[in-house]
């Protein structure tokens, strides 16, 4: 089944320099870049993103999601959308 998904570089990736490696690698197991773009999101949207939809206060607690937000926050990001066969698990397989 071809499957698209979000994938998120963090900030060290984009710091480090190794975002071309990154996509390399998704590329190499056939997964086709639908989109993506370079953001550097605020804390509403981050909200949005880590609570509304993946509950990480509710599933965790506060501080660990405070401490993610701020680590996000501490640059921008890469955001892509990947599509290519069973792209969901592959994707975490390779995450």
């Amino acid at each position: 089944m071809i499957q698209r998904t979000l994938v998120v570089l963090k900030p060290d990736t984009v710091k480090r320099g190794l975002i071309g490696e990154v996509i390399n690698r998704f590329e190499r197991v056939g997964l086709h870049l639908v989109g993506m773009k370079m953001v550097q999101p605020d804390e509403q949207h981050y909200y949005k993103h880590y609570e509304e939809i993946g509950t990480m206060i509710t599933r965790y607690n506060k501080d660990i999601f405070d401490l993610n937000r701020d680590y996000m926050m501490t640059g921008p990001v890469i955001a892509m959308v990947r599509e290519g066969v069973e792209a969901i698990p592959l994707v975490r397989k390779l995450a």
